[in-house]
């Protein structure tokens, strides 16, 4: 099971929400956005929303493309299956209201089955809520300082097989 690519994005959650997306679908649904807030991840076939549990400390969004599907990585925190159709052949990684992060070339347009695993979500919102009780105690505390400071990683896993061709859009 080769891995055939990969990308990897930084990215600050918004409002505690990132988007995985092709390049051609800006809008989630509602119903994505729900589930995110339910299960941590929520697609609705061309967009994936991410709740993070915090807002402004860098979380790590990585896209693995492999030839067959590996299993789920027994050390992340916790999974869900996903699937994304790219008739586009890019995936933009965006930080909600404050715009795109980064993107992910995908190696042919389609639909990408898998699932995404995530870390170090809950360790990251535990050192958020200590920065903004410090903050309530010091006022002059430099947020961005302490943010950057984070010791734990906040990362998102898309583990992703091509199931299905998509032929490129008439032009």
């Amino acid at each position: 099971m080769p891995l055939l690519s990969e990308h990897s994005v930084d990215a600050k959650p918004d409002r505690q929400l990132l988007q995985v997306y092709d390049a051609d679908a800006y809008r989630g649904s509602d119903q994505a956005l729900e589930a995110a807030h339910q299960d941590v991840v929520g697609g609705d076939g061309r967009h994936a929303f991410l709740h993070s549990l915090q807002s402004g400390i860098k979380t790590t969004v990585v896209i693995r493309i492999w030839d067959t599907l590996p299993p789920a990585p027994a050390d992340a925190d916790g999974y869900v299956p996903i699937s994304i159709e790219s008739p586009t052949g890019l995936l933009i990684i965006n930080e909600f209201t404050m715009g795109p992060a980064g993107e992910a070339a995908l190696p042919q347009p389609g639909l990408y089955e898998g699932h995404v695993s995530w870390s170090g979500r809950q360790a990251t919102a535990d050192y958020f809520a200590r920065v903004l009780d410090e903050l309530d105690e010091d006022p002059d505390l430099d947020l961005g300082v302490a943010f950057r400071s984070c010791p734990e990683d906040e990362r998102y896993v898309f583990d992703l097989a091509l199931t299905r061709h998509t032929p490129p859009a008439a032009s």
